[in-house]
């Protein structure tokens, strides 16, 4: 699959792997590549989230809802609020589990960032993303995967990523009117 990604999307992979190495996870998730999509300039999917909204401090925003997510295990907001529902409030666990291990300790990252000297992993939901975009890039007749089809793909699975782009106006709809809506609409790098 990997052969059919553009030079953008590999940049994504890469960086979603770095973001992954500097925060001491364990697997590559699929925060770790929207926090790489963010980086990226002058590519279709940079294009997309401007056209949308998100650039300079709606990125940093978007980030921010990220490390939130994270915060919270991975819990999106609706999975918070469904456990709430039973009872159970994820914000006191968050607040108790800090208090005793620190600020992020549910967050899957490790404090001590040379545990790992190998490989990073692709964790279930970046894999499900990479995946997605293979099928989202056939959907619209595309030969090549490319970082718009990986952003794309973020919006349809669900969770941390997803939400964190939905609160920004990112949806998959709001991103196939602005990338394949036609004429003026339509994103193009270079």
């Amino acid at each position: 699959m990997f052969e059919r990604f553009t030079k953008d999307a590999r940049a994504v992979v890469r960086g979603a792997v770095e973001h992954a190495e500097r925060a001491g996870a364990g697997t590559v998730d699929a925060e770790h590549l929207l926090l790489a999509l963010l980086e990226r300039e002058g590519s279709r999917a940079s294009f997309s989230l401007a056209a949308l909204g998100v650039a300079g401090e709606g990125r940093q925003s978007v980030r921010d809802a990220v490390a939130e997510g994270r915060r919270r295990a991975g819990l999106s907001r609706a999975d918070a609020d469904a456990l709430a529902g039973l009872g159970i409030d994820v914000s006191e666990i968050v607040a108790r589990v800090e208090e005793v291990h620190g600020v992020g300790a549910m967050s899957g990252d490790r404090g001590d960032k040379g545990w790992w000297s190998g490989r990073r992993g692709f964790g279930r939901e970046a894999k499900s993303v990479l995946e997605r975009s293979l099928r989202t890039a056939i959907a619209h007749g595309d030969r090549h995967i490319g970082d718009e089809h990986l952003l794309l793909a973020l919006t349809t699975g669900g969770g941390v990523a997803a939400e964190a782009l939905a609160d920004h106006g990112v949806t998959h709809e709001s991103l196939t009117r602005v990338l394949y809506g036609g004429g003026e609409g339509r994103a193009k790098a270079g």
